[in-house]
């Protein structure tokens, strides 16, 4: 069983703010994402929630890749909320007559047939224009922002609550999801044929939910496993640089669909900023990661030596996520894509495993006695019990005690260290809520005394 969280997409021409009030919904409220490498709140996607309703929040505007000169046209903007989003923002300027481009985001964005938000932004600038010419893009509900003031972020909120889909249960059969994801160029299609020719897939190219996102099911070890193959739009143009994009909504998509992700990396092309920022992505959304080296034939050198020197590297690049295994692959010469399978059911049975409560205590107060927590601001946190929830697809643990709002976050930090080394939970996030005493809590919601730590 696995959620998907509704995604909401903010489209519109440059500079109209969509960016403002992507950064205005997350500071209204604590972001409930670690502050940390990988999953820096300047990342173009977070996951939000406003009355017990989560849900991901796309910025648009940030879908570049930081050393390419090639930038989203609304075009593509719109393509890729109309491909996977399930709610789309337009975000216009309140200042700013309706321009050609308004007009096309809009038609664009109601032809997608979603739900559809038209966000008058700037409002405060709105001196003596026209407010009621907007009606004329034919796009309700109308909802006047000022990121700036910080008016208008409530209710465009609860008006998304009203028709946002809730999150959704896959509750498909016992049938392992397994999301390949990266760049373009790195390889994830070449992966995709070389693992389902290996086990000669049962379905193949199975329609979706979404489309490019192309799927096979195949049979291991007496498993099902459906791949989901997040390959980039592929279109003629003049464009040249950047025509097979990473279309990050849609893999945003696949992630949420998935219970394990492959997030693939070229051996000539290490260290770049966008692939880090997948695997944030990806522990954001508390999936299963393995970060996957491709096209290891064509290294240089690949002995051993050369190998543990790149791995080295590579996990000091990726030290936000120290649980993700890394394994080096060829879909060429087909080295370790069968072990891949191994290890997708490896952490599978890592997601699945339950500590029992008198065990999970006497390591909280062995933990707590190695390292008592310091707290902040004089005020010393207390950790009474612990215990693991249930219903959660992600290993997540309750940790109720006093103060716990002042818990660093290098403690937390400190506590899923020390719970890896005692159960595992190898290639697998972990949840942390830290709880006040006779507060409660209920899996998936964070009510204001619930302190939250994905780790």
């Amino acid at each position: 069983m696995s959620k998907k969280l509704p995604i909401v997409a903010i489209v519109g021409r440059a500079n109209v703010g969509k960016s403002s009030l992507f950064n205005a919904i997350l500071d209204r409220r604590e972001a409930i994402v670690a502050r940390e490498a990988g999953t820096t709140r300047d990342s173009i996607m977070a996951r939000a929630e406003h009355e017990n309703q989560h849900f991901w929040l796309v910025d648009t505007a940030g879908i570049k890749d930081p050393d390419d000169d090639f930038e989203f046209t609304i075009q593509e903007q719109i393509l890729q909320a109309a491909d996977s989003a399930d709610i789309i923002w337009v975000v216009v300027e309140a200042d700013i007559p309706i321009t050609e481009e308004d007009r096309r985001v809009a038609k664009m964005a109601l032809k997608s047939r979603k739900p559809v938000f038209l966000i008058i932004n700037k409002i405060d600038k709105a001196k003596g224009s026209d407010l009621n010419a907007f009606d004329r893009l034919g796009i309700k509900p109308i909802i006047w922002t000022s990121t700036t003031q910080h008016r208008g972020i409530e209710q465009l909120l609860d008006n998304l609550i009203k028709i946002i889909p809730k999150a959704t249960e896959q509750v498909d059969d016992d049938r392992l999801h397994v999301a390949i994801v990266g760049r373009p160029n790195v390889g994830k299609s070449q992966l995709f044929n070389s693992l389902a020719k290996k086990q000669q897939a049962i379905v193949a190219d199975r329609a979706g939910t979404t489309r490019d996102i192309n799927r096979a099911v195949v049979r291991y070890q007496g498993r099902e496993i459906e791949l989901l193959d997040t390959a980039g739009i592929r279109r003629s143009g003049k464009i040249q640089v950047g025509v097979e994009r990473f279309s990050v909504i849609r893999a945003l998509s696949a992630i949420e669909q998935a219970d394990v992700c492959l997030v693939l990396m070229d051996v000539n092309e290490l260290n770049v900023q966008l692939d880090q920022k997948i695997a944030g992505m990806i522990k954001e959304a508390g999936k299963g990661l393995i970060l996957v080296v491709s096209k290891w034939d064509t290294a240089e050198d690949k002995d051993a030596f050369t190998r543990d020197e790149l791995a080295a590297k590579i996990a000091a690049n990726y030290d936000f996520v120290p649980w993700a295994p890394l394994i080096f692959t060829s879909s060429v010469s087909g080295q370790n894509v069968t072990k891949l399978f191994d290890l997708v059911l490896d952490i599978d049975i890592e997601r699945q495993k339950r500590i029992a409560t008198p065990e999970l205590n006497k390591w909280l107060r062995q933990a707590v006695d190695d390292h008592p927590p310091a707290g902040l601001k004089n005020r010393s946190p207390k950790l009474n019990y612990i215990t693991q929830e249930t219903d959660n697809p992600i290993p997540a643990f309750k940790v109720f005690g006093s103060h716990t709002r002042f818990l660093h976050w290098s403690y937390k930090r400190y506590l899923d260290r020390k719970l890896r080394e005692a159960y595992g939970y190898s290639g697998t996030p972990v949840q942390f809520w830290f709880i006040e005493k006779h507060s409660t809590h209920k899996h998936g919601e964070s009510p204001t005394k619930v302190e939250h730590q994905n780790s």
